[in-house]
């Protein structure tokens, strides 16, 4: 991946993080001011409700004292109590419990019979001692409870007065029926509604609702029973199967002996909550659309900017590593990059430099191991000759006979000598006059086989064998000169050949790999240690007892000529790899490693 697209990603993926982490945090704010809004709504609304509550309480607590305290009543429970005939009395209720608007009043003995109900005046004589049982400890206030009319079941708020005459106890119970029109009354913001749930001692319930929507009954059921069993005030967010979702809040209200006869419920909907939340991220996503596309804008022509230089200080790299030594790059700018530049020129200039005293030193050093070389060589072969001169001169004074016997071995000695001398001469010279490469399409196998064949006498003799292994791929034409790559096959072969003294077996192997051809000749010979693979192809080094050390010189330096290169990897008493490379026909690519100046 390029630096460019590198910055071209970072900008985007910068924006876009940016955008999304405000768009998140817009989000999260606004959830959580609809939270308060909501709170605070609720809260406004259940205010509202307790006072319309609380006022319908105090209306019937004072019209059921009233009734309680008026003469009347009094005169009525003091009939009953000396002995009066109880049926007079059945229609006793209707006439206070009209007069105060109330919807239930019931009179009760002290035994809970009922003397006479305003609601439901068949049940005169019946007996209701559902209130009894706590006689001892009756609420001072309005409770609700399921109220039994000859309708069914409603809702009342009721409230219990207790009127003593003569030691005896008689209960009055009067209160207003709870309906729509409670609820309808209060001022309820749009996108809210409230229900009153009222449970009846049967099992089973009512909901009484301010508006005249539908509702699933059966998702709020569980928040109605969560709130009845903890008797505090809980919520929860309902989804409805259209998708909408509405928080609701479930508060108990009071009833008798504690037990909650009612609950009340406050619905908000999240639609606008949802839209809102829905909007913002669509301007987000447009935002950080419209910012990304910005940033790709910009960042490219930041990154044209901040890469064009370094794409010309990578490719005057490239060319110096080709050999141009004269790359220079040209500073666009007085800043960072710019003195980047400044100081890859002055390295450039720099390494110049030191290359021409590099090469200078290696000129001198190489003239200087040159004349070493051609010294130690050249003595060997003099120090015979200075002998044999030596006995011929002895032997002259000796007289005819001798000299003539002496002359001829000498003469023997002096021609092989200087054939020496001549073969010495001859290698260095091969070796100060390479011949520069005529490239051409060769074909590598048939380099291998002709010199396989040449070489075929010699690697059958007995009874040292040495048997060739051709593992010849199909390897393309290679671009080589075939009379200096035969003859570093030849350099190779006879070196395996003298690696080899007791036989074995040599393996030519050829291959392709990427746009260079392989080649491999593996010998199992004596082997090398690591020191001598690190040496052998310095000039004039030889592992050999004869040799002149130049054979695999001169083969490393027709490879590099022909762009490739020559490696060898060996392991002692096991055997020698010589791996080349040498590159296809139409791929002459130099390998920067070993590239000749």
């Amino acid at each position: 991946m390029s630096l460019r697209t590198k910055l071209l990603l970072l900008v985007s993926l910068s924006i876009a993080v940016s955008v999304g982490a405000v768009a998140w945090l817009i989000e999260v704010r606004t959830r959580a001011s609809f939270r308060e809004l909501d709170q605070a709504r609720t809260q406004a609304l259940v205010d509202q409700f307790h006072r319309e509550f609380d006022r319908e309480a105090t209306d019937i607590t004072q019209a059921v004292e009233s009734i309680a305290n008026s003469e009347a009543m009094f005169q009525m429970a003091l009939d009953i109590s000396n002995g009066a005939d109880l049926s007079a009395y059945v229609h006793a209720s209707a006439s206070p419990a009209a007069n105060h608007h109330l919807d239930f009043l019931d009179l009760f003995l002290p035994d809970g019979t009922i003397i006479s109900s305003a609601h439901w005046r068949a049940r005169f004589g019946y007996k209701l001692r559902w209130f009894l049982n706590d006689a001892q400890s009756l609420p001072g206030q309005t409770f609700l409870k399921q109220v039994e009319t000859p309708q069914g079941n409603v809702l009342g708020m009721l409230y219990i007065r207790t009127l003593k005459v003569r030691g005896s106890t008689y209960y009055i119970i009067g209160g207003r029926r709870i309906d729509k029109a409670l609820l309808q009354s209060l001022s309820t913001p749009a996108g809210m509604r409230v229900f009153i749930y009222s449970a009846s001692d049967l099992g089973g319930g009512e909901f009484l609702g301010s508006t005249s929507d539908a509702v699933d009954q059966t998702k709020l059921i569980p928040l109605i029973q969560q709130a009845i069993a903890q008797k505090k005030d809980v919520s929860s967010t309902v989804e409805w199967s259209s998708g909408e979702q509405e928080v609701f809040h479930a508060m108990p209200l009071p009833a008798f002996a504690g037990k909650a006869a009612a609950v009340l419920l406050v619905g908000n909907s999240l639609a606008q909550q949802v839209a809102l939340e829905q909007r913002i991220n669509r301007i987000g996503l447009l935002i950080a659309g419209c910012g990304v596309l910005f940033g790709v804008i910009v960042s490219a022509g930041v990154a044209t900017r901040m890469t064009r230089p370094l794409q010309d200080l990578a490719t005057a790299a490239r060319e110096i590593g080709k050999g141009n030594w004269a790359a220079r790059v040209e500073p666009a700018s007085h800043d960072e990059i710019g003195q980047v530049a400044t100081a890859f020129n002055n390295m450039a200039g720099e390494l110049t430099t030191q290359k021409e005293r590099l090469l200078q030193a290696e000129r001198v050093a190489a003239w200087r191991e040159l004349a070493r070389r051609l010294a130690h060589e050249l003595k060997n072969p003099l120090f015979p000759l200075q002998i044999t001169v030596e006995n011929l001169l002895r032997s002259r004074q000796a007289g005819p006979e001798q000299f003539e016997e002496v002359f001829r071995e000498s003469t023997s000695t002096l021609l092989e000598e200087i054939a020496n001398l001549k073969t010495i001469i001859s290698r260095f010279s091969d070796f100060s006059k390479m011949p520069a490469p005529e490239l051409q399409s060769a074909d590598l196998n048939d380099l291998v086989l002709s010199v396989v064949k040449l070489f075929q006498g010699q690697l059958m003799r007995e009874p040292n064998r040495i048997l060739p292994d051709l593992q010849l791929g199909s390897v393309p034409p290679v671009s080589a000169d075939p009379a200096l790559i035969r003859r570093v096959i030849e350099n190779l072969v006879l070196n395996a050949i003298d690696a080899m003294p007791r036989g074995g077996k040599l393996i030519f192997l050829s291959a392709v790999a990427d746009r260079y051809a392989i080649l491999d000749i593996t010998d199992t010979g004596t082997g090398l240690t690591p020191e001598e693979c690190e040496r052998l192809f310095t000039p004039y080094y030889t592992s050999k007892q004869h040799g002149t050390g130049l054979g695999l010189a001169i083969a490393q330096s027709v490879i590099s000529d022909h762009h490739g290169k020559i490696t060898v990897h060996s392991t002692k008493d096991v055997g020698t790899t010589f791996h080349i490379e040498l590159p296809l026909w139409g791929e002459q690519k130099p390998l920067a490693a070993n590239k000749r100046e």
